[in-house]
């Protein structure tokens, strides 16, 4: 899953791809690359300083480019945490919910997904880190209660992904120990998917900036898949893909 974002305010690129002909660039690159999902985003969810916009100005944003991404003929998801801004997106041509607050948020997002059959991405988050908190139970709660409220409103289970949120409400040393612990999440019989790409885990451990971060995001993106994680999310897909590649040749191999 290759990341755009169209946010002048990303964590991960500072608003470099924020202009239409500099996002449409970036989606046919990361799909000549090898994506096989374009997760497409209009307002920054990065867990400090992110500035909230409306439903109008997430979709303004995404008007001008999403149909141009669509239209490279591979899947695309939305990352919006707004019921009304994923049903948009879907009557565009998205095919993917990916929300941020997994079902919890909006309340209007079960409701949608379950109508329109779509395939969702339900992610753990807090609205802050609590250091004393046990991150693995709590995660594992929280994709109880979304599942629940999935099933409540009809959602299909094998529409259904997990993601454990990195660097979403945890401590960075949470985040490490939801990467270390992280096949525990497979007794949910459910796709995982984990986004580490840039994460401030990383500098946690190796003092970089986002964009110095890429040794750290191939590394924990490794991990995730050998512990079971069947969608990576990542912003350097030919990098990410040619390390999921080898790895899996080799792990073919023991």
């Amino acid at each position: 899953m290759g990341v755009l974002n169209i946010t002048p305010d990303s964590f991960s690129d500072g608003g470099r791809f924020f202009a239409p002909a500099g996002a449409l660039a970036q989606a046919k690159r990361m799909a000549a690359e090898g994506a096989d999902i374009i997760d497409v985003g209009a307002e920054s969810t990065r867990p400090y300083g992110a500035q909230a916009i409306s439903a109008d100005e997430e979709i303004r944003r995404l008007r001008p480019i999403l149909a141009d991404v669509v239209s490279l003929q591979i899947p695309v998801s939305i990352d919006s945490m707004k019921a009304i801004v994923v049903a948009w997106a879907l009557d565009n041509g998205v095919a993917i919910a990916n929300d941020v607050w997994g079902l919890q948020g909006d309340p209007d997002m079960a409701k949608l997904i379950a109508e329109r059959r779509c395939p969702v991405v339900i992610m753990h988050n807090r609205d802050r880190a609590d250091p004393a908190l046990d991150i693995m139970r709590d995660v594992a709660e929280f994709f109880t209660r979304s599942l629940e409220i999935a099933s409540q409103a009809g959602i299909l289970q094998e529409n259904i992904a997990l993601d454990p949120g990195i660097g979403f409400g945890k401590t960075q040393e949470q985040s490490i120990t939801v990467l270390a612990r992280l096949s525990q999440f497979r007794s949910f019989g459910l796709p995982l998917l984990v986004g580490a790409s840039r994460k401030r885990f990383i500098a946690s451990i190796s003092p970089s900036e986002p964009d110095q971060r890429l040794g750290g995001s191939v590394a924990a993106h490794l991990i995730a898949a050998k512990a079971g994680a069947q969608i990576i999310r990542a912003h350097d897909v030919m990098e990410t893909l040619q390390a999921l590649r080898v790895a899996s040749a080799i792990w073919d191999r023991e």
